[in-house]
């Protein structure tokens, strides 16, 4: 007899595993007991229905147990393997014809005399009742199912286990369905996890800090998987996500009180500079960027070191509020820097703030790995100039060798491109500045909590007045003409316009748009117009050179892949055609939706797709045409997506996601939030005996410098 598996037991100590499973799981990187139990499934199949043969009717889909009367091969078209099965004591005698195609290990498998719970979709052929290549399990051999598989994938057959009663795994109960991995059969993955299971050793204790004591956490996981009944699955769910949020929170709320506990600096002592500014704005802020800034303001102007997160929709004004808070701390003496996510989005700050500053004395530098500032300063002589001042840049900017001495303010501009690491660099640098993060991508206000815990949170909640007017509509492809003649007459009033392509180049394996490809169509299409090509493959000089030509009106069509999703504002530009629009996230689309409207004239944003009604490429863009709201469409992204896919897993923070259901299961993460904080408040320091996993967690994770 096998030893009993425990949760890091390698999958080679599994009984009965063969080398084929085994390099296949390897594979997928699944190689521990806990590894391969971590895989939930993804559906159900509810295998539980049954009815008596003679009630059948074409198209019925049922479990049936049934004995094999005759069994052997049959030739018609092709050649297949056919068992005549029926009930014991069917008075109506009733038969059903079970056919196996292209499976001829079945053979090796069945015979006359067996007992078979059968799984499958009923077709009458011939005048018979037929289920072809059904889902069976022999009732007489709980090994069947695993002898199946592995005569099917070429190893021996395993005589059934000595002792072994009748036990239903792939039929007559609900059944796990997971997502398959290449090498191995979804049954065959199905009867690796229920035979782990079964050689699990008795009496485990949870891993980690168990949240829910009354409902044991190996239970739960065999709920998960084989539940005995529908409402099981669901309960183990919701105690893996509870604990999944706990993970999260907990880890916040710990990095929140060592972050409250740091000393600052006083950077809000002046705002001549910041009035200065104003004054010369031909607008006035919102009522929404002036309470931001006050908020801010209020931040900068205690000792504690500011850590706050400033959140709006495409064109709201964040960047303008956080120059504010830059003069704030400019006025103070200290250096503020802007960090971009990219060279593109870097140089478009540094323009904006050059020429909004232009009255004042205030030096502003610019620090990529392409450019030095205009006073020809090279990046470490420049980083030892203390002076006050503004400096823009990318990443770079975060590593210590880089990083001004002088420093008050870090403005991390687009958050989640960054990820919470890279914030944690400035955060923990030994000045501590204050910290101002900047999203452009609207965060549900519900997942606000859970991505941002960490963090005060500052809202714009309006747009300014001068923004236009923006429509956007969903068309075929394939109904060009009156889009090209649109075109052509708002090119004829001097406006511009931006073609999207999710791809650079052509690709055999992705039938979409290129954007190489549309530059040809469009300059054939335009003969008369300029018309720009603009990727992120080009160098770096050739990007600024097509950006500022199209800016400056030397261009009519822009041809572009998402990288205009930054880094490009232009007001003239008023029409946006995004080609296989499906393709595309739905927050990344309302990003790209971003860049027109920005001037005077009405903008038209022109999605371009072929997913058919109640495909969900389709949804999604239905909802970008009923809504110009960005947390609107970020709850809607959410929903379709999860926030594993629109921010990014590694990026967001939120780490390896299955179980929650992040807009759904809000009062988890409400209760996780409340119990993470309890146990802080009333052991600070993780003294106690039960919270040693916590003090371990936080231990490996700031050893490793890992971060929430």
């Amino acid at each position: 007899m096998s030893a009993a598996l425990k949760p890091d037991s390698r999958l080679e100590q599994l009984a009965g595993i063969t080398q084929r499973e085994l390099k296949a799981l390897q594979a997928a990187g699944v190689e521990t007991v806990q590894q391969l139990l971590r895989r939930i499934p993804r559906r159900y199949e509810d295998r539980r229905k049954s009815q008596p043969i003679h009630l059948l009717q074409d198209g019925d889909t049922v479990c049936i147990r049934i004995h094999v009367y005759s069994a052997g091969w049959r030739f018609s078209y092709k050649r297949y393997f056919e068992v005549a099965a029926g009930t014991v004591d069917d008075p109506h005698g009733a038969r059903l014809y079970l056919r196996w195609f292209n499976m001829p290990y079945v053979a090796k498998l069945l015979a006359t005399g067996m007992n078979l719970s059968v799984y499958g979709k009923v077709r009458v052929y011939g005048g018979k009742l037929t289920m072809a290549n059904p889902d069976f399990e022999v009732l007489d051999d709980e090994d069947a199912g695993h002898r199946l598989v592995a005569a099917a994938m070429g190893g021996p057959l395993m005589p059934p286990s000595e002792g072994q009663g009748a036990a239903a795994v792939h039929t007559s109960r609900i059944v796990p369905i997971y997502k398959t991995l290449p090498g191995l059969a979804a049954r065959t993955y199905r009867d690796l996890v229920w035979r782990t299971l079964q050689q699990l050793a008795p009496d485990l204790p949870a891993p980690g800090y168990d949240v829910a004591p009354a409902y044991p956490y190996w239970q739960a996981i065999r709920d998960i998987h084989f539940p005995a009944e529908e409402e099981l699955h669901r309960k183990a769910r919701l105690r893996f996500a509870l604990a999944e949020c706990f993970d999260q929170q907990f880890r916040v709320a710990w990095r929140r009180r060592k972050v409250q506990g740091r000393p600052g600096q006083v950077t809000a002592t002046c705002d001549a500079y910041m009035n200065e500014l104003l004054a010369e704005l031909p607008f006035r802020l919102t009522a929404a960027q002036q309470r931001c800034v006050q908020e801010i303001r209020q931040d900068m102007a205690t000792p504690r070191q500011m850590n706050r997160l400033l959140q709006g929709d495409v064109g709201s004004g964040k960047t303008l509020v956080a120059l504010c808070a830059m003069l704030l701390a400019v006025g103070s003496g200290k250096i503020a820097a802007m960090i971009a996510p990219t060279q593109i989005l870097a140089e478009q700050h540094y323009r904006n703030f050059c020429r909004l500053l232009k009255h004042t004395d205030i030096k502003v530098s610019l620090r990529t790995s392409d450019h030095v500032d205009d006073t020809g300063l090279v990046l470490d002589a420049g980083i030892q100039d203390d002076s006050p001042r503004i400096i823009v840049g990318t990443h770079a900017l975060l590593y210590k060798k880089h990083r001004p001495h002088n420093l008050g303010l870090a403005v991390i501009d687009e958050q989640h491109k960054f990820g919470v690491e890279q914030r944690e660099r400035f955060i923990a640098s030994g000045v501590n500045p204050d910290v101002l993060v900047m999203t452009a991508t609207p965060i549900p206000r519900t997942l606000t909590l859970t991505l941002y815990g960490d963090l005060e949170v500052s809202i714009i909640d309006e747009l300014p007045a001068n923004r236009g007017e923006i429509s956007t509509a969903l068309r075929n492809p394939d109904n060009m003409k009156r889009i090209i003649s649109f075109m052509s007459k708002e090119m004829d009033a001097g406006r511009q316009v931006y073609i999207v392509s999710p791809l650079v180049e052509d690709s055999d394996s992705r039938k979409q748009a290129s954007a190489t490809s549309e530059l040809n169509r469009w300059k054939e299409l335009f003969p008369q117009r300029r018309v720009g090509l603009l990727h992120g493959r080009m160098p770096a000089a050739e990007k600024d050179e097509v950006m500022q030509a199209f800016s400056k009106g030397l261009l009519d069509i822009l041809v572009a892949t998402t990288v205009v999703e930054v880094g490009v504002d232009v007001p003239n530009a008023n029409i946006m055609i995004i080609n296989d629009a499906d393709t595309f996230g739905l927050s990344q689309l309302h990003q790209l939706r971003g860049r027109i409207g920005r001037g005077e004239h009405k903008s038209y944003c022109i999605l371009l797709s072929r997913a058919k009604p109640g495909e969900p490429g389709r949804e999604k863009l239905e909802v970008l045409c009923r809504t110009l709201n960005g947390f609107e469409i970020a709850e809607e992204d959410f929903r379709l997506r999860g926030p594993g896919d629109v921010l990014g897993t590694a990026q967001s923070g939120l780490g390896a996601i299955e179980f929650t259901e992040w807009l759904g299961d809000m009062r988890l993460i409400h209760r996780a939030n409340r119990d993470a904080a309890a146990i802080l408040d009333a052991d600070p320091e993780l003294k106690q005996p039960q919270h040693a996993p916590l003090r371990e967690l936080v231990q490996f994770e700031e050893e490793n410098g890992v971060t929430c």
